[in-house]
């Protein structure tokens, strides 16, 4: 099967390469996001394999079906930027990966966690420039700490069980609660008052959209510690700036951003950013971003490919497709 992939990047056309050898499908890469503009360059192609940021909207698929496409195949487990609906209506197939390394983005939240509270960025850097002084990097002991963790899907109890290793008092919040040992599940607002340092794993979705807002926001601690590993939209954004600037929130770690597709996986180093909120953020000294790299591992990348292409090769064989996602 003739497969274009969107969003192509050099460090994953390795592993898809490697799988392909096996599956022996027809790949076209493609550097480009998938938008109304370059939804033609799939002309000919059954299938288009795709990235969180890619535009998927009803006016691009409508595209993809006047170029033969039939299947949509994610190579991601979120699918928050398809719309499944006109997908449906233009018979189309979409398939996601619901489930590569849960622990490599619950390791990066962890990773920003310590980062963050012990400074270790700025104690980096500074000595590097031959500053060993210890001002500005205190931090505090996760042992005893209450941690609530909102999602304890496959990524947010492998963060669970992590921070329960650091000795940390673990609540969550779920709409399907899990009996997860040691864990309290309780309701949200309950999680949010009681924390310390609340982490996000859950998925995007019109009810999930600004979960933490100005409201949920001023029910937490004074200083908490707040992180996000799962999508950006989860988070206002405005609402935690106005947060960080009277020291409500004192830690912020984000691996994703709402506004990400028009900065992230590019080089703007030479380039002036247009986006004044995503400046704003930049400014504050007790906020760790990092560009969507908490997937990024050699497992994880890996099994992104396999079973990309194994949903491709059952969707060609004319086999039910584990994966699919519908409306």
């Amino acid at each position: 099967m003739k497969v274009t992939f969107y969003s192509a990047r050099n460090y994953e056309k390795p592993a898809f390469d490697r799988h392909n050898r096996h599956a022996g499908h027809e790949i076209c890469y493609h550097d480009c996001q998938l938008n109304a503009d370059t939804a033609v360059i799939a002309t000919g192609s059954e299938a288009v394999c795709l990235f969180i940021n890619d535009c998927v909207d009803k006016q691009v698929i409508d595209q993809l079906r006047d170029c033969g496409v039939r299947l949509l195949a994610l190579r991601s487990a979120g699918y928050n930027h398809v719309d499944l609906a006109a997908a449906a209506a233009a018979g189309m197939t979409v398939a996601r990966v619901p489930a590569y390394s849960p622990h490599a983005v619950a390791e990066h939240t962890v990773g920003l966690l310590l980062s963050l509270n012990r400074r270790l960025h700025r104690a980096y850097q500074r000595v590097r420039e031959g500053d060993f002084t210890l001002d500005g990097l205190m931090g505090f002991d996760l042992n005893g700490k209450t941690v609530g963790v909102i999602g304890a899907g496959n990524i947010g109890s492998v963060f669970i069980r992590i921070m329960q290793s650091f000795g940390c008092r673990v609540l969550a919040y779920d709409i399907v609660p899990l009996d997860l040992p040691g864990v309290q599940f309780v309701p949200l607002d309950d999680l949010l008052r009681a924390s310390d340092i609340v982490s996000l794993h859950c998925p995007l979705t019109p009810d999930t959209q600004h979960l933490i807002n100005a409201d949920r926001l001023a029910l937490m601690k004074p200083g908490v510690t707040l992180l996000n590993t799962g999508r950006g939209a989860l988070l206002d954004t405005r609402a935690v700036i106005a947060a960080l600037k009277t020291g409500h929130i004192g830690l912020l770690g984000l691996d994703v951003y709402e506004e990400e597709a028009s900065l992230f996986f590019r080089d703007m180093s030479e380039t002036i950013i247009q986006d004044d909120v995503f400046a704003r953020l930049l400014t504050f000294p007790n906020v760790m971003i990092t560009s969507h790299q908490a997937f990024f591992t050699y497992e994880a990348v890996d099994a992104i490919a396999q079973v990309t292409l194994d949903n491709i090769s059952c969707f060609e064989a004319g086999r039910e497709v584990a994966n699919t996602v519908t409306a």
